[in-house]
């Protein structure tokens, strides 16, 4: 029961009774009869109303009792009661000792029916005593100055469907001029395009009642957002919360949602408007989510609707053609007109015919193609193992996104080659490339130059008219290449750059064409002259002077500052309690508000909520409760990750803001990040940032594992998982526990003596000898690179715990995700070093990555963090799949060898054939696990290259 002197919301009030709307006699229980009377009056605008008055004063003990008749309440839990009167001033009344009152009482009685006009006064309950603010006297009631008082009372929470008014009179002179009962309400309103229906307002005066909304008509709830208001005990409507959006096909104005017009489109519920038709599209209906394309004109499945229709390219230009015996070299300009679009390949369809009468055949899976017959982005492809004496037609045709689903006539360049006749009286059937040169000498090694010597093959196969000699430094592998001819057994090679090593091969040619490279030659050519030895090298001077100085600052800076803040392990305190109260704030409990449930943790439930400091803004917060029935180990565990995060302060490490632990539930509060974990929120959003964006988060990660590893604390589980992001993007680095359950995923933990260890991102030392260090937290940090730059894939994929232990021990390293650029995974690769000494040091990851970031061309070019060069343990253990026979023998290689069944049923015989494999052909022989797509594919992509490479055809691969 509450009572109030305010201002009223009549807007909100709906009314139970009035009694200046009525006319007739109220007929309520006056009691005794002669106490209070009903008679007709006016009010203060001289309207006729129907009031009591009550004015025995002259005689003392009086008890007069007036009760209204029963009031339904319908809805209502709180009431309120206005009440207007006028009461005399006992002074103002002459012979009047002590009997004279001015005040009266007011009751309620709560029925769920009528119970009869008998006024028992056990069974009310007062309200209040109503006091006048202004009383009047005989003067005023001859000038008419009727000074009306009006009073307001709260009465609730009420329970029964009904209750009965009462006034008690006690000996005043008081006229009840009238009494209004009413209850307030939250109207029906329309917000955030939700109705929310009308709504009684709560018990309590302070109460909220949450109301759910409802999505008006061609509108839907916002993903994870659902629309709600809260109604306040003034009848007002409150503290907005989610909200409704237009439907797809329907766009906001006011309050509804109506229909994009003709030629307009909306493709999603997230965009807020309609957008006219793109480029060679149309609509001709109302609450269109997409444009048809115009005729000849197409959309690909991947394309958005927002983006315009397109047609296939036209032919490809100016094909040119240059045959080398059975190898032929095509060349071509694009097409003048690319349809819109800028994906365009090319592809090749190769036939060979007959020369009379002409008919024409596929040339079969054992003509070779480099790079690859179809998917080509460059607008040259070198044929090769062509038969002599055959005459060949070969067409180059420009695709795009939307060529396959275009009705129309292909459009494609065309060309007929004749191969060479052989120079030799026997069948071209017997004919056959020279064998290897093997025998290679240096004669003379110079500066800018190496002269060599070599002997005839073994077997010439015929009359050898030259020599081919390929050449590269050895630290390019092949990737550029030159090539220099020779008529004899010898050659000079010159423009060579001093101190570098070169690799040569040799290859010999015949009428039957090129025979292959034979082995490697390394020759190192000679040191530039650096003069006298008694002259001192400036660069050396400046060098040592510059070490000496960096020495000389170190050496001030530890002697200014005497040492850093150290990480006290938790566990080194015999009262782990004290450790908590040492580095983590004991909150109070009623400072925190729980909202609602946002996970489930190992030791109880994850919250979202508010923190309320005294004197602060109220901030959002993430809040770790321990379940009941814990035992004090459990507890004890629980407040370590607090006792640890308690010591660190960094805008890339999650803070702690406090613990409660005085009281139930025990409570970890930490700020709180809108995004959640890295990894579930890449998935969300595959694909959907640029590289600059990830680097900067991967910047900030390095940045908070820095100032940890400064700090000497080694993390041990650093994973994606393990990172939040706040709703500026910003990386922090969480979960200090430190002996922990990975979360629904028992096959991601390999159990050692001392406990369970994520496999996946752990190094080896780290696995075998359980040696965590700064270093291995370098190494985990390269899988959460590759995990960011992947957007959230599983590291390894499928493969089980022993397979990947297996394969890292054998030096197998995960590849470039897809689009990383190399520096960056080169990066990885120094982080995924054997040797932990040769990993680098967070400060130098970070000075890296700022690097990046401040020029993102280094982004296109491969970085380094080593002194000495870096050669993958993944490329140096690749086989040499052109050494390889049979299709089984590969698949058996990169243990794929489940799958040969599935290869052999879809006719891939040679291995020629399936380096010509794209993604698509892999997926229709059912290999449906994502990680054996991609290692099939790679392994493809590294046989292409070796394929090239021995042709030798002299393109740049």
């Amino acid at each position: 029961m509450h009572y109030c002197k305010c201002a009223l919301y009549l807007s909100s009030a709906v009314t139970l009774l009035d009694s200046k709307a009525q006319q007739t006699e109220l007929e309520w229980i006056s009691s005794p009869p002669s106490g209070w009377e009903e008679i007709s009056g006016l009010d203060e605008n001289y309207t006729p109303i129907r009031t009591y008055q009550v004015c025995q004063v002259m005689e003392p003990n009086q008890n007069n009792w007036l009760r209204t008749n029963w009031i339904e309440k319908g809805d209502a839990q709180r009431i309120f009661v206005e009440l207007k009167f006028t009461l005399r001033d006992c002074n103002s009344l002459p012979g009047v000792v002590g009997s004279c009152k001015e005040t009266f009482n007011l009751y309620y009685q709560e029925a769920d029916v009528e119970v009869g006009r008998n006024i028992r006064e056990s069974q009310y309950v007062k309200i209040d005593t109503i006091a006048a603010d202004e009383s009047f006297t005989q003067g005023d009631l001859g000038e008419r100055k009727m000074k009306l008082n009006t009073e307001v009372r709260i009465i609730g929470p009420l329970s029964r469907r009904g209750f009965y008014l009462a006034f008690q009179d006690v000996g005043a002179c008081i006229a009840l001029v009238s009494v209004k009962v009413y209850y307030k309400k939250c109207w029906s309103i329309i917000e955030n395009l939700a109705t929310f229906p009308d709504t009684v307002t709560g018990s309590e005066f302070s109460s909220l009642v949450e109301v759910e909304g409802t999505c008006v008509s061609d509108a839907e709830e916002e993903a994870d957002n659902s629309p709600k208001m809260h109604c306040s005990a003034e009848g007002e409507w409150l503290v907005p919360i989610g909200k409704c959006i237009c439907k797809a096909g329907f766009h906001q104005k006011g309050d509804a949602c109506e229909p994009c017009g003709r030629g307009f489109y909306k493709s999603s519920s997230q965009d807020l408007q309609c957008s006219r038709c793109p480029a060679h599209s149309y609509n001709d209906r109302e609450g269109s989510w997409r444009c048809d394309c115009e005729d000849g004109y197409y959309r690909a499945l991947s394309d958005p609707p927002s983006v315009a229709c397109t047609r296939p390219p036209s032919a490809p230009q100016n094909l040119l053609y240059n045959i080398n015996h059975t190898t032929v070299s095509l060349e071509w300009t694009p097409p003048a007109d690319t349809g819109g679009r800028n994906d365009v390949t090319y592809r090749i369809i190769c036939r060979r015919c007959t020369w009379e009468p002409e008919e024409c055949f596929p040339c079969g899976s054992n003509v070779g193609y480099a790079p690859q017959q179809s998917g080509l982005t460059d607008t040259y492809v070198i044929i090769t193992d062509l038969l002599a004496h055959a005459n060949y037609t070969f067409e180059v045709e420009a695709v795009n996104g939307v060529s396959d689903l275009s009705r129309t006539q292909r459009l494609f360049a065309a060309i007929s080659i004749a191969t060479s006749q052989a120079v030799s009286i026997f069948p071209v059937f017997f004919l056959s490339a020279p064998s290897q040169v093997s025998e290679v000498i240096k004669e003379r090694v110079q500066q800018h130059s190496v002269q060599l010597s070599w002997q005839e093959p073994e077997q010439p196969n015929g009359v050898i008219t030259e020599y081919e000699i390929k050449y590269y430094e050895k630290d390019q592998k092949d990737r550029i290449y030159s090539t220099v001819k020779s008529k004899s057994t010898s050659a000079t090679v010159n423009n060579l750059k001093p101190s570098t090593a070169y690799i040569f091969q040799i290859r010999a040619f015949t009428a039957a064409g090129y025979g292959t490279f034979g082995p490697r030659v390394e020759v190192t050519t000679k040191e530039e002259s650096t003069g006298s030895g008694d002259e001192q090298n400036p660069v050396i001077i400046i060098a040592v002077v510059a070490v000496a100085g960096t020495i000389i600052l170190v050496f001030m800076v530890f002697v200014k500052f005497p040492g850093t803040k150290t990480y006290i392990d938790p566990e080194t305190y015999e009262d782990p309690n004290r450790a908590v109260h040492q580095f983590a704030k004991e909150l109070d409990a009623s400072c925190i508000k729980i909202e609602r449930v946002i996970g489930a943790g190992e030791f109880g439930e994850v919250c979202s909520g508010r923190l309320k400091l005294p004197g602060k803004r109220d901030v959002s917060v993430a809040i770790k409760t321990l379940k009941v029935g814990y035992t004090e180990k459990q507890r004890r565990d629980f407040l370590c990750e607090a006792s640890i995060m308690g010591q660190f302060d960094h805008p890339n490490v999650v803070h702690l803001e406090g613990v409660v632990t005085r009281g139930k539930p025990v409570m970890i509060v930490i700020e709180y990040m809108e995004n959640g974990s890295l990894d579930a929120f890449l998935r969300k959003h595959d694909g959907q940032f640029t590289v600059i964006q990830l680097v900067g988060m991967l910047r900030g990660i390095a940045a908070g594992m820095r100032y940890l590893s400064d700090m000497g604390y080694v993390h041990r589980d650093l994973a994606a998982r393990n990172i939040l992001v706040n709703s500026n993007l910003v990386c922090k680095v969480s979960d200090f526990g430190l002996s922990r359950v990975i979360d629904d995923d028992p096959e991601a933990v390999y159990t050692t003596t001392g406990g369970k260890i994520p496999v996946r991102w752990t190094a080896m030392e780290a696995i075998q000898y359980r040696k965590f260090t700064s270093a291995s937290d370098v190494w985990s940090y390269g899988i959460v690179m590759w995990e960011v730059m992947s957007y959230g894939e599983r590291p390894y994929w499928d493969m089980s715990n022993q397979d990947v232990i297996k394969a890292i021990e054998e030096g197998y390293r995960l590849p470039a995700p897809m689009d990383c650029p190399p520096g960056l995974h080169q990066l990885m690769l120094d982080c995924w070093q054997k040797d932990r000494a040769d990993r680098p040091k967070f400060d130098q990851i970070v000075g890296i990555l700022d690097k990046m970031i401040r020029n993102p061309n280094t982004l296109k070019t491969p970085m380094g963090t080593c002194t000495r060069p870096i050669s993958p343990l993944l490329d140096q253990n690749t086989p040499d799949f052109t050494s390889f026979r049979l299709v089984s023998e590969w698949l058996e290689a990169i243990k794929m060898e489940r799958y040969i069944d599935n290869f052999t049923a879809a006719g891939y015989s040679s291995l020629e054939s399936v380096a010509r494999m794209t993604i698509e052909d892999v997926m229709s022989l059912g290999i449906s696990l994502v990680g054996h797509q991609k290692k099939i594919m790679s392994s493809i992509q590294t046989m292409r290259a070796q394929m090239l490479r021995l042709h030798g055809t002299g393109v740049q691969v």
